[in-house]
Parts: structure tokens; sequence; C-alpha cells
């Protein structure tokens, strides 16, 4: 089943085409690399998709649904959720309270209740010990370490409980323990039936975790297909990954 579809998608900025006419598809249940060189138009698809920039031609499709044109807000509360390149956490919150933001912007009329709201921080730790971050419950996010906001981040988008979630550079500037750290929960998640499309330069953290690789090279898909099918392209080789 297809999960998510994008059709012709471009984006200018000026006088530069900075999406091209991008063209992709997720399988439900899959983890789909989008790679390229700098400048190739990654994270503005991601930003289309998710409604932080406006298209100027295309479409995007979330279970056969159009979502071109809806904000970020509803498309998160569709089931789509997103980290970022740097992780966005709130840093005079502690790390549990970063949790419960997105319960709260999500539903917090629900959570009126004593009850409910004690079941939600007890998920949230439930949440923060998945990611092996349990110790840091109490600790203001403006303490954690770089590694530490990463998965922060990506636990926090967990609390809403999303079914697709774009990940933005998840291993960029993290040590490589915690790497392989990063890549078993994306995994793990996958398991539980979270489909997941991450940008990412780390190549061997790529090959390694996706089943399909995208690859966009001035804003249009150069390549597509599995790590063996991109890692021996030789378009691919020539615009990105080198010989």
């Amino acid at each position: 089943m297809t999960l998510l579809e994008v059709q012709s998608l471009s984006k200018r900025f000026g006088g530069v085409t900075a999406v091209d006419a991008c063209s992709l598809s997720l399988d439900l249940g899959s983890i789909t690399g989008l790679i390229g060189p700098n400048g190739s138009g990654k994270t503005t698809v991601f930003n289309l998709i998710t409604g932080f920039l406006a298209k100027d031609a295309g479409d995007v499709r979330f279970k056969g649904q159009s979502i071109a044109g809806f904000g970020p807000n509803r498309i998160y509360g569709l089931g789509i959720g997103r980290t970022f390149q740097l992780a966005r956490i709130f840093p005079r919150l502690t790390a549990l309270e970063n949790m419960l933001v997105p319960v709260r912007r999500s539903g917090f009329r629900a959570l009126v209740s004593r009850g409910q709201w004690n079941d939600e921080r007890s998920r949230a730790m439930d949440m923060l010990a998945a990611m092996d971050i349990a110790s840091v419950a109490g600790l203001l996010g403006g303490s954690l370490s770089y590694g530490q906001r990463k998965l922060l981040e990506l636990a926090a988008v967990m609390m809403a409980q999303p079914q697709l979630v774009l990940l933005d550079e998840p291993a960029g500037g993290v040590n490589p323990a915690l790497i392989e750290r990063i890549g078993e929960h994306i995994r793990e998640l996958n398991r539980q039936g979270v489909t997941f499309l991450l940008v990412e330069h780390n190549m061997p953290f790529v090959m390694g975790l996706c089943q399909k690789i995208v690859v966009l090279h001035r804003g249009a898909v150069l390549a597509e297909g599995t790590p063996a099918d991109v890692r021996g392209n030789a378009a691919v080789l020539d615009a990105y990954l080198g010989s």
C-alpha cells in the first residue's frame, strides 16, 4: 500500500528552481532515504510535504488524500511528524516537559482530567526509556548533549503517534556510537509500524538502514532503487557518491 505520493512537485525561489517536477512514493511500513548533494532540494521537499512551504506545482497525497496547501499543524494532525536538521527542542523546559508539548498541541482538551494527564506523563516516560534517555527526564533541554537532543526530538515527535515520520539528518553531528543507537531506534519504531523518510549525508548509515533510496540532483529525481542499485548507478556516482 502506498502511504505517501509526491507528484511532479516544483518550487522556485526567484529565478532558482529548488525542486523540479519531483516525484516519489513511500510504501506503508518502509524506510526510504532521500539523498543528494548540498543544494539538491532535499530539505525543500521536506518543507513542501509538511506544509512549511507552499508548492508552485504538483501535488502531495497522504493515504490517497491531497494535502498540498495544508498548513503544518493540520498535516501534523493527520499523522505526519518530522524532525529538523538542527534539533528543535525547548531549552528551558525539562526533557519530560518537552515530551508533553506535542500532546498539548494535538489534544489538550482530552487531557482535562488528572488521570488522563498522568497517563500521558507515564507514556512520555516510557518513550524516553525506549530511547535510552529516561535518566535525563528532569534535566533542562538546553543542558543535554547534541545526541540526546536528537533522541529527545524524535521521542517527542512519537508522542503524537504519527504514521509517517520525516527525519532531517538524524545522524548529523552525532558521535558514531550514538548513530548506531539512533539507527536501532528507527528500526524498532519501523517494526512497530512507523514509516520513515529520511535525509542524510552519512552514506553507511543510509545504506544500512533504508530499503529504498531516492537520489535528488538539482531538484529532480536522478535515480531511485535499493541501496545496491544506487551504489552501482554511474549517474549517482558522478553526481554525488564519488568513485
